[in-house]
């Protein structure tokens, strides 16, 4: 009975839709939670996306951190009094002409834009950290895009070959069906001719039942064969989907560090932003010539910094290469506008990871809940790891 009823049963057909290389897929349908291998693997997957995903948020926190204390600076310098502020603009306003003289200067061609030359001389600690770390995201994004494209095939090809599978068990199990068929008409008409024509049928019965015999065995050998190998595919298909699952979030969020990069240096590629930090770098040594000129506007930079000291000011010397800001309502503005975009570029980083989180946090209470007889066993590694992480 149980060949029969595993020969008739019914598999499911998965459809294949647009593949998500963002969001975790999460398939138990070909888990079996009554193994503890398979169950320990599922249950440490989603625990290693919760950990991943975790580091990921700690790594972004400082840098949204420090962004949020640009923001509250310039929400306490437009709150200064008006006599305050007319103090500082007089300051500012010095700075900017003094560096506009100094422009002149820097008047030749093939000169880098102000605008280039601050930027980077803002991040100049961090450039070449920078740069290696935008070929390193380039280079690791292209493996991972290589991955993805890798097991997109693999996983494809198996679910091909389960589709192939699925049809050639459907067609042995018709094929049964009509051996049984024929055996059954066989036999009535073996039966007619004994009976009513009073004719020696023995060795006919014994040849249909010889026949049907090996055709069954036949078919039940190619069936288990084809199911043995059904269940192959399934654990392949189920694997596949797990490291899947990793490989997107590290391609998500190696795509929006290059992304945040990209904007946070004002560049399209690490090989651009290279060209530009040399040409800096030559900018540097040029301007050197015009120390005199630029010690005057020195003077006041100083002071500049020393009249934000005094305000509730976090970062008071960020201020020094953006003057002109302090005197222009259009460029505070802009900032603003680039700060909240990189701002927002981090939130939506961190609200990415959160969602990682709690979406592999839910699964994992979810298969606690469908399966309570393993329950106490999963609630044991959701409290190792959370003990590992703290």
């Amino acid at each position: 009975m149980g060949f029969w009823s595993k020969l008739f049963r019914k598999r499911k057909h998965q459809e294949n839709g647009p593949e998500d290389w963002e969001n975790p897929v999460y398939d138990r349908d070909d888990v079996d939670f009554g193994q503890e291998e398979e169950r320990s693997r599922y249950i440490s997957n989603c625990l290693e996306q919760m950990g991943e995903a975790t580091k990921e948020i700690g790594l972004l926190t400082g840098e949204y951190s420090l962004i949020t204390s640009y923001l509250t600076d310039m929400e306490e310098i437009e709150a200064l009094p008006e006599t305050e502020r007319e103090g500082l603009n007089s300051i500012a306003g010095r700075v900017v002409a003094l560096e506009q003289e100094s422009k002149r200067y820097r008047g030749r061609k093939n000169r880098m834009k102000d605008a280039d030359y601050y930027r980077l001389r803002e991040h100049e600690g961090e450039i070449a950290e920078g740069i290696a770390k935008l070929k390193e995201c380039e280079e690791y994004g292209g493996k991972v895009k290589q991955d993805l494209r890798r097991l997109d095939r693999e996983r494809h090809a198996y679910e091909y070959r389960r589709e192939e599978l699925n049809v050639l068990m459907d067609n042995l199990r018709g094929m049964t069906l009509i051996f049984v068929t024929a055996f059954i008409l066989c036999m009535l008409m073996l039966v007619i001719l004994q009976f009513v024509f009073h004719m020696d049928t023995r060795i006919g019965y014994l040849l249909a039942v010889a026949a049907v015999a090996l055709a069954v065995t036949v078919t039940w050998v190619k069936y288990t064969d084809d199911d043995r190998e059904l269940h192959q595919v399934e654990i392949a298909v189920n694997k596949l989907i797990l490291l899947q699952n990793k490989v997107k979030i590290r391609y998500v969020n190696n795509r929006n560090l290059t992304d945040y990069l990209y904007m946070k240096y004002g560049t399209d590629s690490a090989e651009a932003l290279n060209r530009l930090w040399k040409q800096y770098q030559r900018e540097k040594d040029e301007r050197r010539e015009f120390a005199e000129a630029e010690g005057k506007a020195e003077y006041y930079r100083r002071q500049l910094l020393n009249k934000l000291s005094g305000y509730r000011i976090a970062t008071p010397h960020r201020w020094i290469g953006q003057a002109a800001a302090l005197l222009d309502r259009r460029e505070m503005v802009e900032m603003r506008h680039e700060l909240i975009s990189r701002r927002q570029a981090l939130r939506k980083q961190m609200d990415y990871n959160h969602n990682v989180a709690d979406t592999a946090r839910k699964e994992i209470m979810d298969v606690a809940a469908k399966y309570p007889a393993y329950a106490p066993e999963i609630m044991e590694m959701v409290a190792r790891y959370e003990d590992s992480a703290y």
